[in-house]
C-alpha cells in the first residue's frame, strides 16, 4: 500500500487543535459532542470528521497523543527535576490521563482500543525504566526494580476519585510506593 500523502500544514494544525480541545473537552465531560469539540476547535463539523470520522477514532487518537506526548517529555521533566520529583511527577501527569479515560465508556473497550492501549504499553514501559535508572543513578532508589511492577504498582493512583480527597489519597499512595523503592 502507498504511503499516504503529506497533509497540508493547514491540516495538520486544524488535526493539532482538535486533540488538544477534544483532550480538554472530554477531561471536562466524557459526554462531549463532537460538534461542540468542532467549535471549541475552531473548525467545522466536516473538519473534524475528515481527520476523525467516529467518536471511538478522536477518543483513541487522544489517547494515542497523550501517551506520546507523555513519554516524550522523560527528558524534560528529567532535566527539571531531581530524579525522585521527576518520577512522582511523571506519575501523577499519567495517572491524571488515565482517569480521564475511565469516563469514556465503550470506547475503550474495542478491540481497536486494546490495540492502541497495546501499542502504548512498550513505550510507557521505557519511559518509566528511563525514570527509575535516573532514579537509581542518584542513589534514590534501591536497583533492580522492575518498571512493569512499578506501572502495575502506580495503576492504583488512577483509581482514586477525580476530586481534592481523591488526589490527596492519590499523593498518599505514591508516597507509600515512593518509601518502598528506597534502598
Amino acid at each position: 500500500m502507498p504511503d499516504a500523502a503529506p497533509q497540508r500544514s493547514d491540516a495538520l494544525k486544524n488535526r493539532e487543535a482538535i486533540l488538544q480541545v477534544a483532550h480538554d473537552a472530554l477531561a471536562e465531560s466524557a459526554d462531549a459532542s463532537l460538534n461542540s469539540i468542532a467549535k471549541r476547535a475552531g473548525v467545522g463539523a466536516g473538519t473534524l470528521y475528515r481527520h476523525f470520522p467516529t467518536r471511538e477514532a478522536l477518543i483513541l487518537e487522544v489517547h494515542r497523543n497523550d501517551m506520546g506526548r507523555l513519554v516524550d517529555s522523560v527528558s524534560d521533566v528529567l532535566a527539571d527535576h531531581t530524579p525522585l520529583d521527576a518520577l512522582r511527577q511523571w506519575f501523577t501527569t499519567l495517572a491524571a490521563y488515565v482517569r480521564i479515560k475511565h469516563g469514556l465508556g465503550e470506547a475503550l473497550h474495542s478491540a481497536a482500543a486494546q490495540e492502541v492501549v497495546s501499542a502504548s504499553w512498550p513505550p510507557v514501559t521505557a519511559a518509566v525504566a528511563q525514570l527509575l535508572d535516573a532514579c537509581e543513578r542518584a542513589g534514590e532508589i534501591r536497583p533492580g526494580i522492575d518498571p512493569v511492577d512499578v506501572i502495575m504498582l502506580m495503576s492504583c493512583l488512577w483509581r482514586t476519585p477525580d476530586d481534592p480527597a481523591g488526589a490527596a489519597q492519590a499523593d498518599r499512595l505514591l508516597e507509600l510506593a515512593i518509601d518502598g523503592f528506597r534502598p
